[in-house]
């Protein structure tokens, strides 16, 4: 493989996950406008700001590389984001689905931003790999906080739908629960 096919490679990575992030941007708008807890709404709202940045990052990257963002990407990526918020608004049960969306999102960015500075050092291309590492790190750790809550998103899910969980009745959290499937 040639350098100058290495490098458009590497071009055509970075343009794919500027469309990704316009697509968890779409989405963050969409969980941020469907979430009643404070603490989540408020951790979306950082992530997005986070999410705003990343984008800016892997644009100016582009344009250090003489390319631009890929427009059909970019739209195409939008657009599918817009109609997940559509259906993110009559769905029920939203603080565990939208959690369990933002974290197979959140997995999916780890695995794209591994994959661009794999390639990105393979092309030896130390900015692009480090802005890669750099966000691939933001994602890892929206990550970690998705997952430390589960219980909350639970309870969360359960309180709308006016379902009190054995927790409650137990004083044992949900977590802590033995399994029953175990015995």
């Amino acid at each position: 493989m040639s350098n100058t096919s290495l490098s458009d490679k590497v071009v055509a990575y970075i343009q794919e996950s500027h469309a990704m992030e316009q697509n968890v941007m779409r989405m963050l708008d969409s969980m941020i406008s469907t979430t009643t807890d404070q603490e989540t709404k408020e951790r979306l709202r950082e992530h997005r700001q986070e999410t705003e940045r990343h984008g800016q990052l892997l644009q100016d990257r582009l344009e250090q590389l003489g390319k631009s963002c890929s427009m059909t990407a970019d739209m195409t990526a939008m657009a599918a984001a817009m109609l997940k918020g559509v259906g993110d608004m009559m769905r029920t049960d939203r603080p565990a689905k939208n959690a369990r969306d933002g974290y197979i999102t959140e997995h999916a960015e780890i695995a794209a931003y591994r994959l661009l500075e794999q390639l990105a050092e393979a092309a030896n291309d130390t900015e692009t790999a480090r802005i890669a590492r750099v966000i691939r790190r933001d994602e890892e750790a929206m990550a970690e906080w998705f997952d430390a809550r589960w219980d909350l998103f639970i309870q969360e899910t359960l309180n709308e739908a006016g379902i009190v969980p054995v927790s409650i009745m137990s004083d044992e959290p949900l977590s802590m629960q033995s399994d029953p499937w175990q015995s």
